[in-house]
């Protein structure tokens, strides 16, 4: 892949390249509108795959937040249209690379010398490349090193990124406005956090320190004298991403290992440690034909406040949902529901939210479940579908949700769909206050 020799840093230069962007997508509109006077049967296919690779070719030379969003779209594979979610995909671990002399320039100003100064190997090709940063592989202590370099310019274009990528967002994807500006701010705040690498290095060594004890986790050691707020060292983990790993159909019993220390790992964090590395899509875990699960990137790491864990947990206890009074209650709790809303309002969102729920909480209401059931995904996805096109929720004049729910949410949708692609059975474990008792029958 052909490396980048400079990136765009002022608002300007960016700026610009989103209204290109936009001006190849007007042209996109014209083609695909002037064929469809010639052929009404056309389908918008070709429409959907010209956009997705004009926007994406853009977002990988800006790299950072814009890139970054991509990639959180990318795993919302109802979100956005396949031609969208197959290209944006590609920022997960495979967005083109930095140049050599900019990697030196980064060293540099960080840590004040080149790398060749300060490992005994490093090599000048990037491993990996994805939005934010990208890993080169080097050698020091007679050890093999993964080097995370980030981007020049991420973090200060993060929040004029992100009001760029807003009407975008509106205009191709059909996005709520509301929804989107109470977001934006709980995903400013993550970004800005992923671009502190002193931050995630203290995070990599706290979680993997607490998760030592979890069967199967693999976690890096972390170096912090090779460590800088732009630059980030730690040992390399061998292993592949999914679908590599996947291409030789491993067997069943890895699947399984492997799948149960994944729950393991999230379970432990979010009910014990009230936070999460919540940004589990796959090119953040290297698996192994051992069944052991590499996990190597911290960065996105979300605090769940306990008032909001204490409410949102409880909906996931079916014993929750057969008191009304109690799920009114959490509805308002989370903003479900909000005191504008007409009892018209209350009704349909309320029942709209439960269906959501027995849905998509079905994994813990049992001991063991299948991710391979691809009747409950379809199920799932069908359901994501009607809710998008709901014109209450679409329109509606207040967002709904507590901003804390995006990366809550975000980190189950990715846990889920890692498990069915790797076509998972895990015990799902969880304490014992979110375990539904078991209904009497009572004989008539």
């Amino acid at each position: 892949m052909k490396s980048q020799q400079s990136i765009p840093t002022s608002k300007v230069a960016r700026a610009t390249q989103f209204v290109k962007t936009g001006v190849k997508i007007g042209g996109n509109y014209l083609k695909h509108n002037v064929k469809k006077l010639v052929d009404p049967t056309i389908s918008r296919d070709e429409l959907h795959n010209d956009n997705a690779e004009d926007i994406y070719e853009v977002l990988s030379e800006l790299k950072g937040s814009a890139l970054k969003v991509a990639q959180m779209m990318s795993m919302d594979r109802n979100l956005l249209p396949r031609a969208y979610v197959d290209r944006f995909q590609l920022s997960q671990y495979s967005a083109p690379p930095l140049s050599a002399p900019l990697v030196v320039r980064t060293f540099r100003q960080f840590l004040g010398k080149s790398p060749q100064e300060l490992y005994d190997s490093f090599g000048m090709e990037a491993e990996n490349a994805a939005s934010i940063g990208q890993v080169h592989a080097a050698t020091k202590y007679g050890r093999k090193l993964a080097v995370k370099v980030q981007y020049p310019g991420v973090a200060d274009s993060i929040s004029s990124d992100l009001r760029m990528v807003r009407p975008m967002a509106i205009a191709l994807f059909g996005l709520n406005e509301k929804d989107l500006d109470r977001y934006m701010g709980e995903v400013e705040l993550r970004l800005l956090e992923e671009t502190d690498y002193l931050l995630e290095l203290k995070r990599g060594q706290e979680i993997a320190a607490a998760c030592a004890h979890i069967p199967n986790l693999v976690f890096p050691k972390y170096y912090p004298e090779l460590t800088a707020r732009r630059i980030l060292t730690m040992d390399w983990l061998d292993g592949q991403h999914l679908r590599d790993f996947l291409a030789p159909n491993p067997s069943q019993d890895v699947r399984n290992r492997i799948g149960q220390a994944m729950w393991d790992f999230y379970d432990f964090q979010i009910h014990t440690l009230r936070q999460v590395h919540a940004d589990p899509h796959p090119g953040n875990f290297l698996l192994r034909p051992d069944g052991t699960l590499g996990v190597i990137d911290f960065g996105c790491v979300k605090m769940i406040p306990d008032g909001y864990y204490e409410n949102y947990f409880a909906l996931l206890n079916f014993d929750t949902l057969d008191d009304a009074a109690r799920v009114e209650e959490i509805f308002y709790n989370l903003e479900f529901i909000v005191p504008e809303d007409t009892d018209r309002d209350k009704a349909f969102f309320s029942q709209l939210f439960v269906r959501m729920i027995r849905l998509l909480a079905k994994p813990f209401s049992v001991d063991y479940f299948d991710f391979s059931d691809d009747t409950y995904f379809d199920e799932v996805y069908a359901l994501a579908d009607e809710v998008s096109k709901v014109e209450e929720l679409k329109n509606s004049k207040v967002a709904r949700g507590s901003q804390h729910g995006l990366y809550v949410n975000r980190t189950y949708f990715g846990l889920y769909s890692i498990l069915n692609e790797l076509r998972a059975q895990v015990s799902t474990t969880k304490p014992d206050w979110l375990k539904t008792k078991p209904k009497l029958l009572v004989a008539e």
